[in-house]
């Protein structure tokens, strides 16, 4: 930053912490908060409409994406063999209006979708007790967490709810395409997120 605006390492630096301090307090209470049980119980709603799915929150994935102004000292440390340009991986869940609940973000050169899961805080509630009881119920199941829609690459968490692979049942074969059709979301809003 410093060396792109041509200022001090310190003006850079506080100007930043100003810059992310105004978008916090501006946008903090409405954008840059966890889903309350309230919205949770709302996307259940409205997902099980659109989709079929009661219980889904969301669709989980990530996307890589191209970091054009890279400082040139860095352009090897955010490069791998796959991406011959600096990059980063975004990993974010996202909802059926575009709304992005969860992102975020790390370096290409060492992680994939599934690694990238390992660092992200993103089950930190769960683990640690704290995630609210949104309970919802499956042909007469009641389950106390929600879930996410994932897809083929995830490990087999109970929260990560995949594609069968191979359908032979016409039954599975429905699931599989209500389910990718769903997974879209968080796809669209990868695409809106890239848009030129």
């Amino acid at each position: 930053m410093d060396e792109y605006m041509r200022m001090s390492k310190r003006t850079a630096r506080e100007s930043f912490y100003t810059l992310s301090r105004g978008v916090v307090e501006t946008f903090g209470d409405v954008y840059l908060r966890k889903p309350s049980l309230h919205d949770l119980q709302e996307l259940y709603v409205v997902h099980e409409e659109r989709h079929g799915f009661p219980g889904m929150i969301r669709s989980i994935d990530c996307t890589h994406c191209k970091w054009k102004n890279c400082p040139v000292a860095w352009k090897g440390q955010y490069a791998s063999g796959n991406h011959g340009s600096p990059s980063l991986v975004l990993e974010a869940f996202a909802s059926q209006d575009l709304w992005i609940w969860h992102a975020f973000f790390g370096v290409e050169g060492s992680n994939n979708d599934v690694n990238l899961l390992d660092q992200s805080p993103i089950f930190d509630d769960l683990l640690n007790g704290k995630a609210p009881d949104a309970h919802f119920t499956v042909n007469g199941n009641e389950y106390k967490y929600e879930y996410y829609l994932t897809d083929g690459i995830y490990l087999q968490y109970s929260t990560f709810v995949k594609a069968f692979r191979h359908p032979v049942e016409e039954r599975d074969k429905i699931f599989k395409r209500r389910q990718e059709r769903a997974r879209k979301d968080v796809e669209c809003s990868f695409g809106v997120l890239k848009a030129k």
